[in-house]
């Protein structure tokens, strides 16, 4: 059966706070005619637009014409705030370095095979077992064990901690993850692979945006949000109005009572264009 879009919402609009990959962006990346007319009516009709997204600021580039005139990205699961236009960090929310070695040496320990990356304000760095995948860097980075990186300030000011296995499925990863070294971090996942996202203690999408929601005058209740991975789950609880792409996770369908069609089928353009 497919899902559509609830053609109203109980609370006046005023930002729309989506996830970008799997949610937002079409196959490859991409943003279709169709949602980006639909982000450019949204501003125009006095709605914002904010990207929430686990990917790292220096991701966000190539989205800046679709950002809207504000030009604020929240990026890495709430550990960095951005002005995409501008290139520029505006507030971050790093983890300390007892919490990353604390964290390499549970999940080294409990999980055997785990290989650590790393994503800070200077870049990109990885250990030498760390595959690179996805949205990793393919550019000059340094190389080494964790530990070194951590301790001699090569990834200062950590916004996430990755954590790649080669064997264990990506739900189980998280499972034993957060059951080894959940204490002490947050622990989640938006890739199809095992591949875990590691934040410090209570930083999320969701209090990320919370906090630049309270700074702008926004409540929760006119916050229209769209996601559709473990990563989006507390943004998606915390908004007003929250949809889940069809496309989406297992769980994330369960939690979220809004659904709309998938990213391919310009899900979050569909309930978009009901909101004005």
């Amino acid at each position: 059966m497919t899902a559509t879009p609830h053609r109203s919402t109980p609370h006046r609009a005023r930002l729309i706070a989506t996830d970008l990959d799997g949610t937002l962006l079409c196959r490859g990346g991409t943003v279709s005619d169709r949602t980006a007319a639909a982000l450019v009516a949204a501003e125009r009709a006095g709605l914002r637009v904010v990207f929430v997204t686990g990917r790292p600021p220096r991701w966000m580039a190539q989205l800046s014409g679709h950002i809207g005139g504000h030009g604020v990205a929240i990026c890495s699961n709430g550990g960095a705030v951005v002005d995409v236009h501008r290139g520029e960090l505006l507030e971050s929310f790093p983890l300390a370095v007892e919490q990353a070695l604390a964290v390499v040496g549970l999940l080294r320990d409990r999980l055997p095979g785990t290989a650590f990356a790393f994503e800070f304000p200077g870049g990109f760095a990885r250990e030498p077992e760390y595959d690179l995948v996805m949205w990793e860097s393919d550019k000059e980075h340094p190389v080494a064990p964790a530990e070194e990186l951590i301790t001699e300030g090569r990834v200062d000011g950590l916004f996430k901690l990755l954590a790649k296995h080669p064997a264990l499925a990506p739900d189980l990863f998280l499972t034993l993850a957060r059951e080894a070294a959940g204490h002490l971090v947050e622990i989640t996942r938006s890739s199809p692979v095992s591949l875990l996202e590691i934040s410090a203690a209570g930083v999320t999408k969701a209090s990320t945006l919370a906090r630049w929601c309270t700074a702008q005058g926004i409540d929760r209740s006119e916050v229209v949000a769209f996601g559709d991975m473990p990563n989006d789950l507390e943004m998606l609880a915390w908004a007003g109005d929250s949809y889940a792409v069809a496309n989406a996770h297992p769980d994330v369908l369960a939690a979220v009572a809004r659904h709309t069609v998938s990213n391919e089928d310009d899900g979050v353009a569909a309930v978009i264009e009901t909101l004005f």
